[in-house]
């Protein structure tokens, strides 16, 4: 089980992430239990057997309240989200919990019932309504979504949330009933994290889920850029030293061999990252803008020259890559092995990275690296499982998994590394799946 705290959300990109978290799980790309807690700006949403009726305000008032209507799949009618309000999104496999829809809503209700009693509010359940009631009045309201025994939505517990709004609607359809909320109970707020912790400990108490991980976190789909990603164009005499090493030792960087927006803001601070075995790959990867095509000899003059870069240049730290080499029996391990070498021989004191291909997933290959004990050894799975035909469709990510685990088998002692890009096109539960792999799979490779 892992517990996603997001904070404020905007209602749209909670309902999507449940919907592509369920269809993961029903493909059988997720294996795992999740509890998501957040709160949304203002929204109305309608349940399955809602009745717009039951929406009191005019479009107009809403919209001066800014207040928007979504219409959901999930049981109950009419309820109100807000800031304020702690709304849990359960996601899991009812099929570990007894496939009993009643009493997956009944332990809902008594987790809320069990975190209210510890501020001193006595709550209960009603008889004709579902949901967690002090007298008359609802304090947390439920309505859950099932797809073969799979929840999502879940309930909203009433912490210091605007009542006012629930007066545009017919609360759950429910009339001559109120709305509480705690901060009216105890006359003041309870701290929102502090809420989140208990309900969070009584979940788990009631489910009977003995562990858990917790990913703090927030909603990352604000529009404005941060300053630290846009690039700086730099022309200072130290980027054109940087070229005129380049061109006097005949080396490339993957900095401009794959035209990286930063190589300026790099360069200026006398950092590269050299690309080895020519500039031509051998691979089609679609996000790359390496040159593909036919390859050149593998020039055996080239590590010597690295080493003598590296030391002009005083490196304390190095990182070196390659084009792909399919066409090569070793993929090019031996000349990684050289250049490691040159580097140690000519700057003993500088820590070496190797950025690496999988080499075709051969043992032996990575074999030759490990022996050759650079600092660091990286290979980057770059996408998820889903987008490998459309990203890297040469590669595997099994095999990509597979290169870092026997590295990391094999050699303990030198930190394993990858990396992923973001922005391709996954779904919020692929980026989860990659990121809970690595975690608990991979997780001696987190040095």
């Amino acid at each position: 089980m892992i517990v996603l705290n997001w904070g404020l959300t905007p209602y749209q990109h909670g309902w999507e992430f449940q919907k592509s978290f369920v269809k993961g799980r029903r493909q059988g790309q997720i294996n795992e239990d999740a509890l998501l807690l957040l709160e949304h700006p203002p929204v109305i949403t309608l349940g399955r057997k809602g009745e717009r009726a039951n929406i009191l305000a005019s479009d107009a008032v809403l919209a001066a309240k800014d207040c928007e209507v979504c219409q959901v799949d999930r049981g109950g009618d009419v309820t109100f989200h807000g800031p304020g309000q702690l709304v849990g999104y359960p996601l899991l496999d009812l099929r570990h919990y007894g496939q009993d829809v009643h009493d997956y809503v009944e332990k809902l209700e008594e987790v809320v019932i069990r975190t209210l009693r510890d501020y001193g509010i006595e709550a209960v359940r009603d008889k004709e309504y579902t949901g967690v009631w002090v007298g008359r009045e609802k304090i947390c309201a439920i309505g859950i979504g099932m797809k073969s025994w799979l929840s999502y939505h879940g309930f909203a517990l009433n912490i210091d949330v605007d009542l006012s709004y629930f007066q545009l609607i017919t609360p759950c359809g429910i009339t001559g009933r109120g709305v509480t909320s705690m901060a009216k109970i105890l006359g003041k707020a309870p701290q929102m994290q502090t809420v989140r912790e208990t309900v969070t400990t009584h979940f788990m108490a009631v489910f009977g889920i003995k562990h858990w991980e917790l990913a703090e976190g927030h909603w990352l789909g604000e529009t404005v850029k941060p300053a630290w990603l846009k690039g700086h164009v730099s022309g200072n005499s130290s980027v054109q030293e940087m070229h005129g090493m380049l061109d006097e030792f005949s080396l490339t960087t993957v900095c401009s061999g794959a035209h990286c927006p930063n190589i300026g803001e790099c360069y200026a601070s006398r950092t590269a990252t050299f690309m080895i075995l020519g500039s031509q790959c051998t691979r089609r990867c679609r996000f790359c803008a390496v040159p593909k095509g036919v390859v050149q000899p593998v020039d055996q003059d080239e590590p010597q020259r690295v080493a003598q870069m590296v030391k002009k240049l005083g490196l304390n730290y190095v990182v070196i890559t390659s084009v792909t080499r399919d066409d090569l029996a070793d993929g090019g391990a031996v000349h990684f092995s050289h250049t490691i070498q040159r580097i140690r021989e000519l700057s003993p004191e500088t820590l070496i990275e190797v950025l690496i291909p999988d080499f075709q997933g051969e043992e032996s290959a990575l074999d030759i690296i490990i022996a050759a004990q650079p600092e660091v050894i990286n290979h980057n799975v770059e996408t998820t499982p889903a987008l490998y035909s459309r990203v890297r469709p040469q590669a595997n990510y099994q095999r990509s998994l597979d290169v870092l685990q026997y590295v990391k088998k094999s050699a303990p002692q030198i930190v394993t590394k990858s990396g992923i890009m973001v922005g391709l096109g996954e779904s919020p539960y692929r980026f989860l799946y990659i990121n809970r792999f690595y975690l608990l799979e991979l997780n001696p490779l987190r040095h």
